[in-house]
């Protein structure tokens, strides 16, 4: 018999009546009905929230980095995983020996698989870069880069030229700017041709980038780029800084090459520096998408433990769900003995409290749904961080509230099923 009670269809189960009736009854009890829907909600809102931000930032990331190149690979001093978050370098590191132009040139004359190669220093948020008339750009960064720099990172020229290689050759006096750099400087005239100053230095405007955006609030197009030979007489304690050394960056020919590259790279730059085998090496060598495959485990690994707080609420919720629904069924014992009476089945009392529960709880989980949406884009609103929640989040989220109403409310619509019509018709 009690295997019967768990054959009926959800056709039946999930009919106009019952669904109807199941509203009423959250309708007739409000405050009981919100207060065992607010695990639900809350467990709900936190998913959509939590999923809705990893997306977003998730995507944004990714574009950024399809936006330089995804299969950049770059050689460092330092590995890429340390000093983050502000932690400090193993002293280790800082015995590795820097990069230096030479090894760039040993690069090109070794490397077969790489299309370019491109150095790169940088020195950001102090230097003062004005226009004749005294107007002044917001602290951009700066790079000091060869011609190979476009290729490598996809840099895009909206108008006038990239760097030559007689610009790097003669230490010229001349500047890229990124979009937010010339209209600070020139809101209302042409850049090109134009002479601006690098702290008192003048230098030639000869391009402007193409506009990138922003990422996590922060401007992409706040950016000057000076030859390198430039950039090393201007600044240079920037050259000789140990924290702050040349960056080496490379693409392959094709993209499948980037593991043959790396591996290429790292023969090359182990025998310059005289390694032996067995030694680990003083150098780091990374690639843009195992760079970008960490950051999202990363971010997956925060999610999955926000997820799983979540879940506590959602057990919380259910567990309230199949209280209410318990009480529900002893307040209306005498209503079960009736319909009986009246010829209902134990699957039609069972259907009744079953999709009273799912109700319950799929109402909950609407609304968490809308306050999930809300509140990612709440806070995309306020800070700027990205937020974008798929479709299969949206679809998840109703389909585990509705799931709890299942779970939580099957003993209680067996118990229903199961109430003897005479002792029913005489509880008061």
């Amino acid at each position: 018999m009690a295997i019967k009670l768990y054959q009926f269809t959800f056709i039946r189960a999930l009919s106009k009546e019952n669904i109807r009736f199941a509203l009423n009854s959250i309708k007739v009890q409000k405050l009981r009905s919100f207060l065992t829907l607010l695990g639900i909600v809350v467990g709900v809102a936190a998913v959509i929230t939590m999923v809705s931000l990893v997306a977003g930032f998730n995507s944004a990331f990714t574009g950024v980095f399809e936006s330089f190149g995804v299969s950049k690979v770059e050689i460092r001093r330092f590995d890429p995983s340390q000093g983050m978050n502000n932690s400090p370098i193993p002293a280790d590191q800082f015995r590795r020996p820097t990069l230096v132009l030479e090894d760039v040139e040993m690069l090109k004359r070794n490397l077969t698989l790489a299309k370019a190669i491109s150095p790169m220093r940088v020195f950001g948020g102090n230097v003062t870069i004005k226009n004749s008339k005294g107007d002044e750009a917001n602290y951009p960064v700066i790079f000091g880069v060869t011609p190979e720099y476009a290729t490598v990172n996809n840099a895009e020229i909206e108008d006038g030229r990239f760097f030559a290689q007689a610009d790097i050759y003669h230490a010229t006096r001349t500047c890229i700017l990124g979009d937010d750099v010339a209209k600070a400087l020139f809101p209302h005239n042409d850049p090109l041709g134009r002479e601006i100053y690098f702290d008192g230095v003048p230098m030639r405007i000869i391009g402007i980038t193409k506009k990138k955006g922003s990422f996590m609030g922060q401007s992409l197009d706040n950016q000057a780029y000076i030859p390198i030979s430039a950039f090393d007489e201007m600044y240079p304690t920037v050259k000789n800084r140990s924290w702050n050394p040349l960056r080496i960056a490379l693409v392959p020919k094709s993209a499948d090459q980037v593991p043959n590259l790396i591996d290429e790279v790292t023969t090359a730059m182990r025998a310059k520096r005289g390694l032996k085998p067995g030694e680990p090496n003083n150098f780091a060598v990374t690639s843009s998408e195992s760079e970008l495959e960490s950051f999202r485990s990363i971010t997956n690994g925060i999610a999955a433990v926000m997820i799983l707080i979540a879940s506590i609420a959602l057990i919380v919720g259910g567990v309230g769900v199949m209280n209410i629904m318990l009480v529900s069924v002893t307040e209306r014992t005498r209503e079960i003995g009736v319909r009986k009476a009246l010829g209902a089945t134990r699957k039609d009392i069972a259907a009744q409290f079953l999709v009273e529960a799912i109700t319950l709880t799929g109402v909950g989980g609407t609304v968490g749904i809308i306050f999930g949406i809300g509140g990612g884009f709440l806070v995309k609103l306020l800070s700027g961080f990205p937020a974008a929640a798929p479709l299969w989040s949206i679809i998840l989220g109703f389909v585990v509230s509705t799931s709890v109403g299942l779970v939580a409310g099957l003993w209680p619509a067996v118990k229903a099923a199961r109430q003897d019509p005479i002792e029913a018709l005489r509880y008061e």
